[in-house]
């Protein structure tokens, strides 16, 4: 694997600038939450730390930001940020689905849960027997259903956390979602994946471009990102 470093700081200042200024762009961040009944749910681990630093670079471009984010504790007040606040995966589904048509660019940053208990308890579950069994369903996949819908003069951009053959997993994941590249970060990382103000990414094109990052703050993730956006499709 290549580990490129082609992005300068005072081209991608520039190209950010000229490239995004004016887009619509729908990101998703954090997680979703799956209700079991009123108290509990199915969730994970995500702060929506990564998909708040995109946002925020984006309008910080002069692009209209539409942030679908899931429960977290991060606040955003940027004038071209309209938040678009939800907590189940269907929710989020409807949400990115209904705007993506008129957007220039997806970017689904979200960890989105695959399943969801088939039936919500309207009571909370009392404790009774020594175990216990929850029937899951599948929830609806956004990042290939919006690969649907998208059409050439779109850009989507989808993210892999993976634990094992992270690489193979992840361009299996770009051709099967037609995204047009994937954001993959490994759980093997120190400093990288959920909870952490940093973290380290690697950058999978379609035509087979790789690029590998080391470890970095979100923020200049979120402007790594960017900039091979602009660089391969501006």
């Amino acid at each position: 694997m290549l580990n490129l470093r082609i992005f300068s700081p005072e081209l991608s200042i520039i190209l950010k600038v000229d490239f995004l200024k004016n887009k619509k762009i729908v990101i998703s961040a954090g997680p979703t939450y799956e209700r079991i009944d009123p108290v509990r749910y199915i969730g994970n681990f995500s702060s929506g730390k990564m998909g708040y630093a995109i946002a925020e670079k984006c309008a910080d471009a002069g692009a209209e930001v539409i942030l679908v984010s899931g429960p977290v504790n991060i606040k955003t007040e940027h004038p071209r940020i309209e938040l678009v606040k939800v907590e189940s995966a269907r929710e989020m589904y409807e949400a990115c689905t209904s705007v993506f048509p008129q957007c220039d660019i997806g970017i689904m940053a979200a960890a989105v849960a695959d399943y969801r208990p088939a039936e919500m308890s309207t009571k909370k579950i009392k404790k009774s027997e020594n175990e216990m069994t929850i029937h899951l369903v599948k929830n609806p996949d956004i990042l290939q259903e919006l690969g649907r819908m998208k059409t050439p003069k779109q850009i989507l951009v989808g993210f892999a956390l993976e634990t094992n053959n992270e690489l193979e997993h992840a361009q299996a994941k770009l051709k099967r979602k037609n995204a047009d590249l994937i954001v993959l970060n490994s759980m093997n990382d120190k400093g990288a994946g959920f909870r952490h103000d940093t973290n380290k990414i690697t950058i999978i094109l379609q035509n087979g471009r790789i690029f590998e990052f080391g470890l970095k703050n979100k923020e200049e993730v979120a402007q790594d990102l960017l900039q091979c956006i602009s660089e391969n499709f501006g």
